[in-house]
């Protein structure tokens, strides 16, 4: 549980807010002009948006910016205030926002909860020693990631804001409906005041699509399994065909080809070959129909199957036989 927060630490705002019905596209592109606007500011690292899930109701914003200072520059900006007026027709209500500062990972792995607690001076041990408790009854359920807590910010938030994580919605849930979660927050009953929030990007970066800072919901397990199929096939085959050469023992040449496939898959495979070929179809428009967008996305996974069968069977049999 990380307490401290370092001076020049890199800072992170969570911002969540519910879009009226109907706005969806038209909030997207206005968020994608915050964020292109933040972009253009000192100390901006990243930003991403998370669309409403099972476990979020609202969307869920998260900016990343390497100092305190910098990201009170962004927040507090005349740039922003403007773009915040045009913004409003899309919201239902205004949204809440938790800054962050310090931490040893980023805000938003796997399953994240946000909560915020606000806290009166003269009982700040006390809720930490709360906290120090649930934190050690949360690690015992399964799937859990780790708890950071972090201080009021100064200048921009005078909240207490835990982050604590699990692998999957599954185990989050098993532990938020718990008995042992009651039965711990019934012990910190004059802290009982608090927001809690939910950030689900339970599949990594492989899937997370960015146009101008925006990231999208990631995918079913079904179009994971067959979109991480149709990456992995010609990678691995491309990476036997180089490495042959080498003549390797079998067991170091697997151990050699699984991690440059590893590194390839992250940083080329997935983000410049299958996120785009399969874009229509692992992020589908919200108003195309399912039918539409699966008949497209099995037909692409055909498709790119026999391309690159075809031509391994061509360079395998007919240009280079491997050794």
């Amino acid at each position: 549980m990380n307490t401290e927060q370092r001076e020049g630490a890199a800072a992170t705002a969570i911002i969540s807010q519910k879009v009226l019905p109907g706005l969806e596209r038209e909030y997207a592109s206005w968020q994608e002009n915050v964020n292109t606007a933040a972009a253009g500011y000192p100390g901006y690292l990243g930003a991403e948006v998370t669309p409403p899930t099972s476990l979020q109701p609202e969307w869920v914003v998260v900016y990343r910016f390497d100092s305190v200072a910098h990201l009170q520059a962004w927040i507090n900006s005349a740039t922003r205030q403007s773009l915040l007026d045009i913004g409003d027709g899309y919201l239902d209500g205004p949204g809440t926002q938790q800054v962050v500062s310090g931490g040893t990972q980023p805000a938003d792995p796997l399953v994240t909860v946000v909560v915020s607690h606000r806290v009166h001076a003269r009982h700040v041990d006390e809720f930490l020693a709360w906290q120090r408790r649930m934190s050690q009854e949360e690690s015992r359920f399964e799937g859990f990631r780790g708890t950071e807590i972090f201080r009021p910010v100064e200048g921009l938030q005078d909240e207490w804001t835990t982050l604590y994580r699990f692998d999957s919605a599954e185990h989050l849930e098993a532990w938020l409906t718990s008995p042992k979660r009651q039965e711990v927050l019934a012990e910190g009953e004059r802290f009982d005041t608090f927001r809690l929030r939910t950030i689900d990007n339970s599949f990594g970066s492989w899937f997370a699509f960015e146009e101008n800072g925006r990231n999208a919901p990631p995918p079913s397990e079904t179009k994971t399994a067959l979109a991480v199929w149709v990456g992995l096939y010609p990678t691995v085959v491309l990476l036997t065909l180089a490495l042959s050469p080498l003549g390797m023992p079998f067991w170091l040449g697997l151990l050699v080809g699984n991690l440059l496939s590893s590194f390839i898959m992250s940083f080329v495979t997935m983000p410049y070959y299958v996120n785009r070929l399969l874009r229509p179809w692992l992020r589908p428009a919200p108003d195309t129909p399912a039918a539409r967008t699966d008949l497209f996305g099995l037909g692409v996974v055909a498709a790119a199957t026999v391309f690159w069968g075809t031509v391994f069977y061509a360079v395998t049999t007919r240009i280079w036989t491997l050794p």
